[in-house]
C-alpha cells in the first residue's frame, strides 16, 4: 500500500526541478522498464500491479519493489490510461564529453527542440538507426521529462543524452556538422561523408544564428507538396534513413 509521502515524493517527480534534486526520473509500463533494467541505468523502485509481475523478469532482489492496486498507480502516473507498473529510475552523471568519442561516426545534435513528443520519437528513431548518443542544447527539452521518457518506449535505455555548449563542442571536436537548414543541397543529392554531427533545430526557428555559421554542409529536405514545414522528429527520421543508406 502506498503512503501519502510515497504518493507526494512520486508526483513531485514530475517536475523538473525535483528530478534535478533527487537525480531520478519516472518510467511507465512494464515493458520500458524491462528495457532500463537490462540497460546501464539503475533501477530504484518499481511500484507494479499484480498483472505486471509476469513481464517483469529481470526485476532484481537489489531493486525495490512494492506491489499496489491499479488505483494506486492512477494517483502517482502522469499518464491519462495509467499501464501496468512504474518505475523510479536514476538519472546517469553525464557531464564530462570526451570531444573524441564523436570521431569516425555520426552523432545526432539537437539544437534547441522544445516538444517532448518529438524529442521522445527522436530518441526512439536513433536507437532505430544504431545511433549510441544524442548531444542537445542547454535549452532543448530535459530527457528525463516524462512525457520524452515514455514517447522512446523504451529507447531512452539505450541511448545517452548529453546536454552542452553546443557551439564550443563542434569547434572542439573539429568534424563536419551537417546542419538541417531550408536552403541547402537536397538530401537526396548529398554526400554524408564518414563523421560529424547531424544537427536539428528548433520546431518554430530552425538553428540559431550561431550554430548556423558552424555548419560546414547545409542540408535541406525537399519540398514537393504544400504543407508549410515538416516535423522535426520526421526530418530526424528522413536523415537518419539517407544517411545509412548511403553509407
Amino acid at each position: 500500500m502506498l503512503s501519502k509521502s510515497q504518493i507526494s515524493f512520486v508526483n513531485a517527480l514530475h517536475q523538473k526541478k525535483y528530478r534535478k534534486e533527487h537525480a531520478l526520473f519516472i518510467a511507465e509500463g512494464s515493458k520500458s522498464i524491462t528495457e532500463f533494467l537490462a540497460s546501464d541505468y539503475s533501477v530504484d523502485t518499481v511500484f507494479y500491479t499484480p498483472d505486471a509481475l509476469p513481464n517483469l523478469s529481470k526485476l532484481s532482489q537489489k531493486v525495490k519493489q512494492l506491489e499496489i492496486s491499479a488505483s494506486e498507480l492512477k494517483k502517482i502516473s502522469a499518464l491519462q490510461a495509467p499501464q501496468d507498473a512504474l518505475a523510479l529510475v536514476r538519472i546517469p552523471e553525464r557531464t564530462n564529453l570526451n570531444v573524441e568519442s564523436f570521431k569516425k561516426k555520426f552523432t545526432i545534435m539537437l539544437d534547441g527542440v522544445q516538444d517532448p513528443g518529438n524529442m521522445g520519437t527522436i530518441i526512439r528513431t536513433a536507437d532505430w538507426f544504431g545511433f549510441s548518443e544524442i548531444v542537445c542544447s542547454q535549452d532543448t527539452v530535459e530527457a528525463y521529462n516524462p512525457k520524452v521518457v515514455q514517447a522512446t518506449m523504451g529507447s531512452l535505455a539505450r541511448i545517452k543524452v548529453y546536454y552542452a555548449n553546443l557551439e564550443e563542442l563542434v569547434e572542439q571536436a573539429a568534424i563536419p556538422v551537417l546542419g538541417a537548414v531550408l536552403d541547402g543541397t537536397s538530401v537526396y543529392e548529398s554526400s554524408f561523408g564518414k563523421e560529424g554531427f547531424i544537427v536539428l533545430g528548433n520546431e518554430g526557428n530552425g538553428l540559431s544564428p550561431t550554430l548556423q555559421r558552424a555548419l560546414t554542409k547545409r542540408i535541406t529536405i525537399p519540398r514537393f507538396g504544400k504543407a508549410e514545414s515538416l516535423n522535426v522528429a520526421i526530418s530526424a527520421a528522413i536523415l537518419c534513413s539517407e544517411l545509412r543508406r548511403k553509407s
